[in-house]
């Protein structure tokens, strides 16, 4: 049974720092690239960032440009997501989720795999 689980979320301050983890079991996604979307409260989820199957190549949402880094470990079947110089407007449930593809990809359909989430929440 295929299982993302995602970990390291909770509540800051504006301009606090946040690292996500995504521990995936059940098989390897060693050759398939990895991505992060949110989903805030009575909105569409969207796209965070996404990193291909090596990690050589990363693509960040333009919200996020410059604030979130994706990387990977392939030993440890994980992806991460360091969050800096959190906002308000980033809480939200950050969804881990793997793709059939190995380059990255933004296009939520292209990620047949997803974990339960994990909430974070920045205070102003």
């Amino acid at each position: 049974q295929v299982q993302l689980v995602e970990s390291g979320g909770g509540l800051v301050q504006a301009g606090d720092s946040l690292r996500l983890s995504c521990a995936a079991s059940g098989r390897t996604f060693s050759r398939n690239a990895m991505g992060w979307f949110r989903q805030a409260p009575g909105k569409e989820r969207e796209f965070v960032a996404t990193v291909n199957w090596s990690g050589g190549t990363t693509d960040v949402a333009d919200s996020a440009k410059g604030r979130f880094t994706i990387s990977r470990d392939n030993a440890k079947n994980t992806v991460y997501l360091q969050m800096n110089s959190l906002k308000p407007e980033d809480t939200a449930v950050y969804y881990c989720a793997a793709s059939f593809l190995g380059h990255g990809t933004s296009t939520a359909s292209n990620y047949p795999y997803w974990g339960q989430g994990t909430q974070v929440t920045v205070s102003s």
